[in-house]
């Protein structure tokens, strides 16, 4: 069979509702939503979106025909109608890749983003077709696959029950296959060479010498155990003399007291080794000490815990640890539990030495964390009232939708407030703040205070499963300021859409998407609340943060 003819058997092989939705679908994936998607990533939504809809109109196609839907058109019709949906389609597709790079420029002035050549989404609709071609071969790969087993085991069943047991085979050898080796063998990989990778030394990054940090020479927990994030946490923040210089007030060295991955071989020990630490630098006789539940190998955002010393005079100290060495993108999607299980060792092993401090010489406990870190962190926590109850404030970053207690406070906001911006109890502990002024309400704001710091455009907040068949309330309500008045909710598309806006959500300016930057020191302001502190000295340190 010539190549000729192989192609048009191919072509053939389309049904022509499945493609009309899959023309339905390209229009949809092209649509804005939370942030500016590379002409690259933008074609891999695409090519999901067509291959999802061809499905579904193949499905739908499907079930009317098992109703006894049998339309007899004629040669001449399908003919005509063949014709009809390649014109549709010659013209809607190139007018839908000129509105969709126009519509990405919107959203890149939005989130004050350098906008980029149109002519970059010219490739989009070849890497689509790859994209969605491969996903198809895929899939009727299972269904011949299925088909053979199901003639298999027809010999010995009857043809209802050889379908449903061809198809249960199929689908756990999948699962298996892919949740099985193919993950352990990548995730393995990936942890491998995240290790590897942890030995090295950011640029520029100096063992300290202060006795406050650890990994200085007087730390028992030596420069080379710490982990690259870890090394640069302790060489990094403003020492007693900076923070003099930007609030005009006498200072004291922070302390910063970590732990690397391999400085013991279970979490709790790793815990046990930062309270040591704690201990050494006479942490516990400061005014505040925060215990820090990192992401992935070990980050802090250097932006709120720097603030969090000005704030505090240096009169601090930072507890945090590194438990794993998958980067953040990896853990997030393959290791959910580490990060739970750090947070919980860390709070309850820190928790328990402040316990036992006489009640008048204790410093006020604070917990802060980003993403994966508030995530972990929270899990030291049953409820928001706890959270309340056992700490003198908290500073929760960019919260991943599927941490808890965070998705209760949330669901539990008073009625008529916004997904997004959740009032609860009128804010009279817990407020939410895409930007500082956001924390102020109208109510009396009591101690002790915990902010949840997310932008409206921040996809590691609002990514979740339901987003496929489920119409989140955040996008049934108001859209934040930064975020395309012209996003809505699509099924399946908007899943997609949501999920690859991830890769590069950090990857924008300070303010929006998953970037949060040296506002910090207004929300610590509002949290803290030092005596004698103004305004002027939170703009002085957010200049001196680079804000």
């Amino acid at each position: 069979m010539s190549a000729t003819t192989h192609a048009r058997a191919f072509a053939r092989s389309f049904h022509p509702v499945g493609l009309a939705f899959a023309l339905l679908f390209f229009v949809w994936s092209m649509t804005p939503s939370l942030l500016p998607r590379a002409w690259y990533l933008q074609g891999v939504a695409t090519g999901i979106g067509i291959v999802t809809g061809y499905g579904i109109g193949c499905l739908i196609a499907w079930v009317l025909r098992r109703c006894g839907v049998h339309p007899d058109w004629s040669p001449r019709t399908r003919r005509i109608g063949w014709w009809v949906l390649a014109g549709v389609a010659a013209v809607v597709v190139p007018t839908f890749l000129v509105l969709g790079s126009w519509w990405q420029q919107i959203v890149r002035d939005l989130v004050h983003t350098e906008r980029v050549e149109r002519s970059l989404y010219l490739p989009v609709l070849l890497i689509a077709l790859v994209v969605a071609l491969l996903l198809l071969m895929i899939g009727r790969g299972l269904r011949a696959g299925t088909d053979r087993l199901t003639r298999f085991v027809d010999r010995y069943t009857p043809a209802p029950v050889a379908r449903v047991t061809a198809l249960v085979i199929v689908v756990a050898l999948v699962v298996v296959l892919v949740n099985g080796a193919l993950y352990r063998g990548i995730l393995g990989a990936a942890e491998e060479a995240s290790a590897v990778a942890d030995t090295g030394t950011a640029e520029g990054v100096q063992q300290p010498t202060a006795p406050e940090r650890s990994g200085s020479p007087e730390s028992a927990e030596a420069w080379d155990t710490l982990g690259r994030e870890g090394r640069t946490f302790v060489a990094g923040g403003p020492d007693a003399a900076q923070i003099e210089a930007v609030t005009g007030r006498p200072a004291l060295e922070p302390i910063r007291a970590y732990a690397g991955r391999v400085s013991a071989d279970t979490v709790d020990g790793i815990a046990e080794r930062v309270v040591a630490e704690l201990k050494r630098t006479g942490a516990f006789d400061r005014k505040t000490l925060a215990v820090v539940t990192t992401t992935g190998r070990g980050w802090v955002n250097g932006s709120v815990a720097d603030s969090f010393e000005y704030l505090n005079g240096g009169d601090s100290a930072i507890a945090a640890m590194q438990y794993s060495y998958l980067p953040s993108p990896l853990a997030f999607i393959a290791d959910r539990e580490s990060p739970q299980q750090a947070g919980r060792a860390l709070f309850e092993a820190v928790h328990d030495v402040w316990l036992a401090l006489p009640e008048d010489a204790r410093p006020a406990l604070v917990v802060f964390g980003e993403s994966l870190g508030s995530y972990g962190g929270q899990s030291a926590f049953a409820s928001g009232s706890d959270l309340v109850a056992r700490t003198d404030g908290a500073l929760l970053v960019g919260t991943p939708n599927f941490s808890q207690p965070w998705g209760r406070i949330t669901q539990q906001r008073d009625p008529g407030s916004l997904e997004r911006l959740p009032i609860v109890d009128e804010g009279r502990n817990i407020r939410f703040a895409a930007h500082p002024d956001d924390a102020n309400l109208p109510g009396a704001w009591e101690f002790p205070r915990i902010v949840f710091w997310q932008h409206g455009s921040d996809p590691i907040t609002w990514w979740s499963f339901d987003l496929v068949l489920h119409k989140p309330d955040w996008l049934r309500e108001p859209l934040g300021p930064d975020v395309d008045p012209g996003m809505r909710w699509i099924p399946f598309v908007t899943f997609w859409q949501v999920t690859l806006d991830m890769v590069f959500s950090a990857e924008v300016p300070d303010g929006y998407g998953h970037s949060y930057g040296p506002e910090a020191a207004d929300l610590w302001a509002d949290i803290l609340a030092p005596e004698g502190w103004t305004q002027a000295d939170t703009d002085a340190v957010r200049a001196a943060l680079g804000g």
